[in-house]
Formats: structure tokens, C-alpha cells, sequence
């Protein structure tokens, strides 16, 4: 399944970020599998900026699409062994503006 690093969340997402490793996490009661982009301050709140690639259970939104992500609210996080190419340059909307920025994929 993944190869989670073993450590605090931060650990994990600079690790998945450097090694363009998708993450699995729980957020608002769902599973997500997403391309972690951006990690940092934005606000004063620690936030991951995604590429969201699937999700379980029912909803109404488009599943696939940049997802904001408060990292208080994330309840579990999985480093998977399934890569992504990186950033995904002219369909990226714009990075988002950090007041700290973490971690940024190449």
C-alpha cells in the first residue's frame, strides 16, 4: 500500500513533496489520494495545497482538482509508493500566496 516515513505529519509531507509521492489522507470523513504541491503558512494556518485525484463515498463535487487542505483537519496521512511528474505547470491555477512556505514541488 505506501511506504509512510515514519514521523510527524510534517516529516511526511516534505518527504512526499521531494519524492513526488502521492499522499493518501482522511479529510472531513473521506479518503482522498492526491499530488501534494504546496505545503506551508497561509493566514496563520498550516495548510497543504493538493491535486486531488480521487475520493471515496458519495458526493456532488468533481472529484479530480486543486483542493486547499487544512492540515489540522487532516486525520491520517500515507505516503504511497505511486509517483507523480510534478508540477502540472500551465493547468496549475497559481501557486498560492504563503506566508511560510514549507515545501514546494519541483
Amino acid at each position: 500500500m505506501g511506504t509512510t516515513p515514519s514521523g510527524s505529519l510534517d516529516a511526511r509531507l516534505r518527504y512526499a513533496i521531494e519524492n513526488k509521492r502521492l499522499v493518501q489522507v482522511r479529510y472531513h470523513g473521506r479518503s482522498r489520494v492526491a499530488e501534494p504541491h504546496d505545503y506551508g503558512v497561509q493566514k496563520g494556518i498550516e495548510r497543504l495545497f493538493v491535486f486531488q485525484l480521487r475520493a471515496s463515498g458519495p458526493s456532488r463535487e468533481n472529484v479530480r482538482g486543486w483542493r486547499l487542505l487544512d492540515l489540522a483537519k487532516i486525520e491520517d496521512c500515507v505516503v504511497l509508493d505511486e509517483t507523480f511528474a510534478g508540477s502540472r505547470g500551465a493547468s496549475h491555477p497559481s501557486h498560492m500566496e504563503w506566508e511560510v512556505l514549507h515545501a514546494r514541488v519541483g
